[in-house]
């Protein structure tokens, strides 16, 4: 018999679930089963058709493993993996968990490091998280103005990302900052503008309010998350579900900023003159204040 999302989730972790079922499932629905432990994420967001699409199974497959697994439906098993993936360990039991799988010693964190991010490079290189970043690109690219917000860890992110897109001549500004010192920089949303944001569960009070004034503004929001969509899916007009290393594991963020650059350079692809004349300002102004920079320049310049 199916048990509730609540019983489920209390009686074991997810994967120890799966684990302890595996065995009695077809092979069909061990694959996607395996797929529902490795890409925790996209189950939360995918609709049952794009899950089995990812999975290499049909969605009444992806259906039928969520029952064999001991939840009543889909949605039920998502609610189980938004908690583990919201409801975690502490800051300190995290970098506890992360060590002890990393190992002893300088090499061994490098390699485990390194194995993470490669990881989520392969997520970011699947075509439906293509189709996603195609997708977040046509907001941010005619946008009057793009607000980046992201606050803690993000904050510096956020202001990294507006630095390069100013750079390339399309006008940002970083929400980073957190409390009421966030007002001051909301003040410049309106009409025609766009919002990156780069923002965890759960639904933290700048959070809200930032996406509270883009809805009152009609702005759009594009939302790079691996926890949050799913809570406000309804509110922002992208999701780009970057994975941040292992659940319950400390986060790491080179994904998010292997992200960033990728739309730095999907902008000035899209903006190829502006962006251009952008660097040849920066160039000029450089030069204004060292008159070593005027030896650099752009491509444009040398030409």
């Amino acid at each position: 018999m199916a048990m509730t999302s609540a019983s489920a989730s209390e009686a074991m972790a997810f994967g120890d679930r799966v684990a302890s079922l595996i065995g009695h499932l077809t092979p069909a629905e061990q694959r996607v089963a395996r797929f529902f432990i490795a890409r925790k994420h996209d189950v939360l967001l995918g609709s049952a058709a794009q899950i089995a699409e990812m999975a290499g199974a049909s969605d009444a497959t992806v259906v039928r493993t969520a029952r064999s697994l001991g939840f009543a439906s889909l949605s039920a098993l998502r609610e189980v993996l938004l908690t583990e993936l919201t409801g975690g360990p502490s800051p300190a039991r995290r970098l506890e968990l992360t060590l002890d799988e990393a190992g002893m010693g300088a090499a061994a964190a490098l390699r485990h490091v390194v194995g993470l991010h490669e990881n989520v490079l392969e997520v970011m290189k699947e075509p439906a998280f293509a189709a996603r970043f195609t997708r977040a690109l046509q907001i941010l690219a005619p946008a009057r103005r793009r607000h980046i917000f992201g606050i803690g860890p993000s904050g510096a992110l956020a202001d990294y990302a507006a630095l390069q897109f100013n750079r390339i001549g399309l006008e940002a500004d970083a929400l980073s900052v957190s409390g009421v010192g966030l007002a001051d920089r909301l003040l410049r949303l309106g009409p025609g503008d766009a919002v990156l944001m780069m923002a965890y569960a759960p639904l933290y009070r700048e959070a809200a309010v930032v996406l509270e004034e883009a809805q009152r503004c009609s702005i759009p929001v594009v939302l790079v998350s691996d926890t949050l969509g799913p809570l406000v899916r309804d509110r922002v007009a992208e999701v780009l579900p970057v994975p941040r290393g292992k659940a319950d594991h400390l986060a790491m963020h080179g994904g998010t900023m292997v992200l960033i650059e990728a739309m730095i350079i999907g902008l000035a692809a899209q903006h190829r003159d502006v962006a251009i004349d952008g660097l040849d300002r920066l160039s000029t102004l450089r030069g204004d204040i060292d008159k070593s920079w005027m030896k650099r320049g752009t491509k444009k310049a040398a030409q």
